[in-house]
């Protein structure tokens, strides 16, 4: 019975470490450890004799990735001297809130890209910036933030800044690329998304099959427009419709106005994606290339000779230390069971998006 015991301690901690990979847990042994007797595994494990440790195991795990600040992580060593590049990414969906979940960093995208850029900032070293974008997009005051916020960087820091677009850079991520100096996107990358969204679901008869009846106490016909557990009335749909057509003229004014070379067709504005080398006959991207040759940009608009180092910023538990390396921060389920009713959620989704597409139950887990 003992030697059952031992052997199920030890499976759990080999599956708990197995399921924190992304939060090492080090595990530090002193002393002797013996065992006798023999080990068979036919299908099944067999273990005859005594297990016997001696001395102490101590542990050490970290679960907190925002316990460290952000450190410099070279990524690829160059041959010149005259400064740095570093590649800031971001990832995901643009969302003002820690997303958590199984195997995520549990960062809010809006806090962790205004530190990078601090840390940029602060780092005389580095001479140009790549921003390196993977987002349908996200929440409209998210993305709001996050370009006023490089707008900021620009203004204080001077050093250019290449945006590099990669699968997406559709809605507030590409809201967030127009304030480069000069966006570089590949063949096949998704660009656009330039409208806005709210997602409004009815769940009245469905709620009604599990017998739920909704008794809502307020004050104010419209506190509750877009409520999931009834249908939406005519004068709140005209009411979001404003909203949303403000929101959208303020996403036109902003683009327009950074990206000088922008086509006036209304056509660009209507939530559609096109392809990376359409959308740069449209003047949403300035050239095709891959994050190589965005780095490549960003050394010749510093003046820099030979290759430059290449940094990106890590937290000292972020597995991710390659160009291309993404950061786990994505939510999944918690429960044994993928069930996910779309609307439920409504207190944790944000209002309008700047986003392409939002995948249902993704945005739901995320509070998007």
């Amino acid at each position: 019975m003992r030697r059952i015991l031992v052997l199920a301690s030890l499976f759990a901690v080999t599956l708990f470490a197995i399921g924190c990979r992304h939060n090492p847990m080090k595990v530090f042994m002193q002393g002797t450890m013996g065992m006798t007797g023999d080990m068979a595994m036919n299908g099944s494990m067999d273990m005859q004799g005594d297990l016997g440790v001696d001395g102490t195991i101590v542990t050490s795990l970290k679960t907190d990735n925002r316990a460290s600040p952000l450190s410099q992580v070279v990524v690829r060593a160059g041959s010149g001297n005259d400064g740095r590049i570093a590649i800031v990414d971001v990832d995901g969906l643009l969302l003002n809130r820690n997303i958590g979940g199984l195997g995520s960093m549990g960062e809010n995208p809006v806090a962790l890209f205004r530190e990078k850029l601090a840390a940029v900032a602060a780092d005389s070293s580095i001479t140009g910036m790549v921003l390196r974008i993977n987002s349908p997009g996200g929440g409209v005051t998210a993305s709001d933030i996050m370009a006023r916020d490089l707008q900021a960087f620009r203004m204080q820091r001077g050093i250019p800044v290449v945006a590099c677009l990669m699968d997406v850079g559709a809605g507030g991520g590409y809201l967030l690329a127009s304030n480069a100096d000069l966006i570089v996107a590949h063949p096949t990358t998704l660009v656009g998304g330039l409208g806005v969204i709210l997602n409004s679901y009815n769940l009245e008869e469905t709620m009604a099959q599990f017998n739920v009846i909704a008794r809502p106490i307020k004050s104010g016909d419209l506190i509750d427009a877009a409520s999931p557990i009834r249908p939406l009335e005519p004068e709140e749909l005209v009411m979001l419709e404003g909203l949303a057509d403000r929101f959208h003229d303020r996403l036109q004014q902003q683009i327009r106005g950074a990206r000088g070379g922008l086509t006036t067709d209304d056509a660009l504005f209507d939530g559609r994606v096109v392809a990376g080398d359409e959308a740069v006959t449209t003047g949403l991207v300035d050239r095709l290339g891959y994050l190589d040759d965005a780095i490549a940009e960003a050394g010749r608009l510093a003046e820099q000779e030979g290759a430059a180092t290449v940094v990106m910023l890590r937290r000292d538990n972020d597995r991710a230390h390659t160009p291309l390396d993404v950061t786990p921060n994505l939510p999944l389920q918690t429960g044994l069971l993928p069930l996910n009713v779309p609307g439920l959620d409504r207190s944790q989704l944000p209002t309008f998006l700047y986003c392409w597409q939002p995948e249902t139950s993704l945005m739901t887990a995320a509070g998007g």
